[in-house]
């Protein structure tokens, strides 16, 4: 697996900057966040210099993904439609800048907050919504030959790894892919049941995992740096290893002065 960090764990509006500091904090990769270059997360435009400053940068330290998260089930249709267009955007600019993926989020109908969770999330409306949205991102993935990364997390619509292979049996594309998450799959739970949660999810998505995430959770549910919670990361490693993934773990949730700690804690667990 290579060994890799959000982006924007670091300060600074220069990728090369970002990047560099990435690389000696120990990680062998990012993913990156327009943020990093002075821009919104998910701009209107992207000027071609911004591009070029990208693609320079990860010669020296390679970009894994671009995170193009927006809400894909908002309750009010502009706000969707405005996200689609700066999809659009950000697979040009991804393409453009030889990043292979962007990472969505599912999105929920809470319309103040990406990341919470509402109760209409498992309404038949929400689902038909995702559906549409998902078809609008992979016709850009499709245009702009890109994966898109997908992330069962309890606030979203897809909330479990059974909704995550629901949603990619119906869509019927291989361009969407699994971010895989353990700490986005429970809150608190007792040891025993959160490997059986993480061992039967990871059996159900491992064909369709292009990226996993580490963080961790604390006792009271509260997310964390990774090794710093309750996640059995020993058991996370070897169950993610024998699924067959060996593709980019990205570490997230943690400031840059915990970053070099957090490679050296999973680079240790990676090598048992």
């Amino acid at each position: 697996m290579q060994l890799g960090i959000f982006a924007k764990t670091f300060p600074g509006t220069d990728p090369a900057s970002v990047l560099h500091l990435a690389k000696s904090a120990g990680f062998a990769t990012v993913q990156y966040n327009m943020a990093c270059s002075g821009l919104g997360a998910m701009p209107d435009e992207i000027p071609d210099s911004a591009i070029a400053a990208i693609r320079n940068a990860s010669q020296s330290n390679n970009i894994c993904a671009l995170s193009a998260t927006y809400n894909m089930i908002h309750p009010f249709t502009d706000e969707r439609s405005k996200g689609h267009r700066r999809l659009g955007v950000m697979a040009k600019a991804a393409s453009d800048a030889g990043i292979p993926m962007l990472t969505l989020c599912t999105g929920t109908r809470n319309p103040e907050d990406q990341w919470s969770h509402h109760a209409h999330n498992n309404t038949r409306g929400a689902w038909r919504d995702l559906l549409h949205s998902m078809e609008i991102a992979v016709q850009y993935a499709d245009q702009h030959n890109l994966l898109l990364g997908i992330e069962p997390e309890l606030a979203n619509v897809v909330d479990s790894a059974r909704k995550a292979k629901q949603l990619i049996d119906e869509i019927k594309s291989p361009r969407i892919k699994v971010i895989f998450d353990p700490a986005n799959l429970f809150e608190r739970e007792n040891l025993g049941e959160q490997r059986r949660i993480i061992s039967e999810s990871l059996n159900l998505l491992s064909p369709h995992i292009a990226m996993a995430h580490a963080k961790d959770r604390d006792a009271d549910g509260n997310f964390v740096a990774a090794g710093k919670g309750v996640l059995d990361y020993p058991h996370f490693i070897r169950e993610l290893t024998k699924s067959g993934f060996n593709g980019p773990l990205i570490t997230h949730g943690l400031t840059a002065e915990e970053a070099p700690g957090v490679a050296t804690f999973l680079r240790q667990h990676l090598s048992t």
